[in-house]
């Protein structure tokens, strides 16, 4: 039999040390962003205010894209987390609605919607964020066609992780350009359009 290894406390201290300053990391690196925008924060600023240097923080990021796009690392798994709460017997399309307005519900704040401003607002990020959007759809169509005992191939599963993604963005891009503190609203229009579409 195989001994498991256990993590000594020594261990355990060094990964909690580095978790901290990794989040103290990304809070400063966003907060200066949003306050003074993306292109005039340096590095440099980055580490001072995190009170890291910057071979530290070289440790942890290697730019300031890297900084941005590691907030969002989580996204395909929270996606997945979604679907997963979806009763399984619920069509594709209700299942892949119900989820998205489920994430907006739990995860969008404030700040939520400064970041996604910056990425639009910023090309280098942007570019950035259609490959993660690449990522989430198939990330998407994997939990729909394991919420649906479906192989990971299976056309349907796929389209409506398409569309999903589509719609996805343009809700987004809705939601950033109204007032309303939640995008819950323009997932709904943006649903009923494409059921409209496909009826």
């Amino acid at each position: 039999m195989q001994e498991v290894q256990k993590s000594s406390p020594l261990t355990g201290l060094r990964e909690r040390k580095r978790a901290k300053t990794l989040a103290r990391i990304q809070d400063e690196a966003m907060r200066l962003f949003i306050e003074r925008g993306f292109e005039t924060t340096t590095l440099d600023d980055i580490a001072e205010a995190a009170d890291v240097s910057r071979r530290s923080l070289f440790h942890y990021f290697e730019s300031k894209e890297e900084i941005v796009f590691s907030t969002r690392a989580d996204f395909p798994a929270l996606i997945t987390e979604a679907v997963a709460r979806r009763p399984a017997d619920e069509p594709l399309l209700d299942m892949v609605e119900n989820a998205l307005k489920d994430m907006g519900a739990r995860y969008v704040s404030t700040q939520t919607r400064a970041l996604s401003r910056l990425i639009r607002d910023t090309p280098s990020l942007s570019a950035g964020e259609q490959t993660k959007h690449e990522r989430v759809e198939r990330a998407l169509a994997k939990a729909l066609a394991d919420r649906k005992g479906l192989p990971e191939t299976d056309l349907a599963c796929r389209v409506t992780a398409a569309s999903a993604i589509g719609i996805l963005k343009l809700v987004l891009e809705a939601w950033l350009a109204g007032t309303d503190s939640s995008p819950e609203k323009h997932f709904k229009a943006a649903f009923a359009a494409l059921r409209r579409i496909a009826s």
